[in-house]
């Protein structure tokens, strides 16, 4: 995400605390502007977003799911720790059942350009999210966070909201920089409006399993982003690990943001909540939080920049 400048802690941790807002500020946000897309691969739209010869948009195959999941692999189980099951290894993707349920964001490089099995080329996929929302996930047995965070009781005390499940976020090592992030970004606010996507949740990961070698990082954010109880999710009773795991008059503001990842810093900058305690999920080496973003609570500075109607980066 994009980085800060050079703040005092103090104004540090001003910066990433949310504003807190009421669960009903937002039921429906910009009525009218889009109609929501039907699911299937042939209903994605054309475009999300583009900046020069990268492009943001849904995927529109099979085979570009296909390769959206070998991205995952080769940062998830090649460049990072996850651990392969033998099906996995053979195949050099990461799937799930959720893959098949859920809409792929793609941000493609146009410039890039490989061959694939029958040698013609083909711009290459070089980031990814996966999309999944509230309408097809109750027809589907519900969330896959919901395996480690027990979010049913926020969903069943907003029946007037519409959830939108972000995961599976990757991005090749060359494009991680602030154009890539961006154009993600304006792909998910284009889907969010048309949509009419009302909150965002999902899984953050810290890389790691021992709780005691990340607790300034888990320690700030408890202290300074958990979510008002209005919007609080726990961690499932047998998978939760304390986050509060040192005093807040005892940490290190500024080391603990610097060693945050970009994608929680991110999540902090737009108006995410943190849940109520990290799991640690030992498939994929990492300490997970639950990120919850309500729209009425997104940053508005990212609201204007993106543009009410995502037409910063329209095609």
């Amino acid at each position: 995400m994009v980085r800060s400048g050079i703040f005092s802690p103090r104004k540090l941790v001003e910066k990433f605390t949310p504003f807190v807002r009421e669960p009903g500020m937002a039921s429906r946000w910009f009525p009218g502007l889009t109609r929501p897309l039907r699911s299937g691969l042939a209903d994605a739209p054309a475009s999300l977003g583009r900046i020069g010869s990268l492009e943001v948009r849904l995927a529109r195959s099979a085979k570009e799911i296909k390769a959206a999941q070998k991205l995952r692999y080769h940062v998830f189980y090649e460049e990072m720790s996850a651990i392969a099951d033998a099906q996995t290894l053979a195949s050099k993707r990461d799937v799930d059942a959720f893959d098949a349920i859920c809409d792929h964001m793609l941000v493609i490089d146009h410039a890039s350009l490989k061959r694939n099995k029958i040698g013609r080329l083909q711009p290459q996929i070089v980031g990814t999210y996966r999309l999944l929302r509230q309408t097809v996930a109750d027809r589907h047995g519900g969330f896959y966070t919901a395996a480690e965070y027990d979010i049913q009781p926020l969903i069943d005390a907003n029946p007037g909201l519409n959830f939108l499940e972000l995961g599976r976020s990757c991005v090749l090592k060359p494009y991680r920089n602030k154009r890539t992030v961006e154009l993600l970004w304006h792909g998910i606010w284009s889907y969010v409006l048309m949509h009419r996507i009302d909150v965002m949740i999902g899984c953050a990961s810290i890389e790691g399993t021992d709780p005691d070698r990340i607790a300034t990082q888990l320690s700030f954010l408890h202290h300074h982003a958990r979510a008002p109880e209005a919007w609080r999710v726990r961690a499932l009773p047998e998978r939760h690990v304390e986050m509060n795991r040192l005093a807040k008059d005892a940490l290190n503001e500024k080391a603990a943001l610097r060693d945050l990842p970009p994608l929680v810093k991110g999540y902090l900058r737009l108006g995410a909540y943190i849940g109520d305690g990290a799991v640690i999920d030992h498939q994929f080496g990492t300490t997970d939080i639950l990120i919850v973003l309500p729209v009425s609570a997104l940053n508005e500075r990212y609201v204007n920049y993106y543009g009410a109607d995502a037409s910063r980066y329209a095609s």
